[in-house]
């Protein structure tokens, strides 16, 4: 599995270079390039008129960057979207990075573990959607507790959260 270096903001917008303002709405994005996932950052402005190709999304505020504490940028309803945005990806780096949200998902109570099987040498988990009537399936890559870690750790950068 390669390391993924996702950045934090670098608090200007990606098209302009044009800083942004304390409480300024932008759009975080996730980028696919040669070397993997990469975050970029564009004004909103900047976002409407030239609706950069991104592998996904989100909307959020430019912090002030003396608060001291952590304001939730992305709910659990995002992290489902993500989630199922990456259903039917098979690039490892993606399954790795579905299943540690998976195991976010289930922590915050959003995915209840149902059962597992093996196919082919695969193992695949299916648990059940909370406040649903369906169940998905996750590939189980076998990551390394130090590999969950850091890819935890890269995941709250991307989206700006503790986990």
């Amino acid at each position: 599995m390669a390391d993924w270096e996702i950045r934090k903001t670098l608090g200007q917008c990606c098209g302009t270079e044009r800083p942004f303002e304390v409480g300024e709405e932008y759009f975080a994005a996730l980028v696919e390039t040669e070397t993997g996932l990469e975050r970029r950052d564009y004004s909103a402005e900047y976002w409407e008129s030239h609706r950069p190709e991104v592998y996904c999304f989100w909307k959020t505020r430019m912090p002030d960057a003396e608060q001291q504490k952590k304001k939730l940028f992305v709910d659990d309803d995002m992290l489902m979207t993500f989630f199922e945005r990456l259903a039917e990806e098979t690039d490892a780096e993606k399954v790795s990075f579905r299943f540690v949200l998976t195991l976010i998902l289930m922590r915050k109570r959003k995915l209840k573990y149902e059962g597992m099987k093996v196919e082919e040498g695969v193992e695949t988990w299916t648990l059940r959607v909370a406040g649903e009537d369906r169940s998905v399936d996750v590939v189980n890559p076998h990551l390394t507790e130090d590999q969950i870690e850091q890819l935890s750790a890269q995941m709250g950068q991307i989206l700006q959260m503790d986990f």
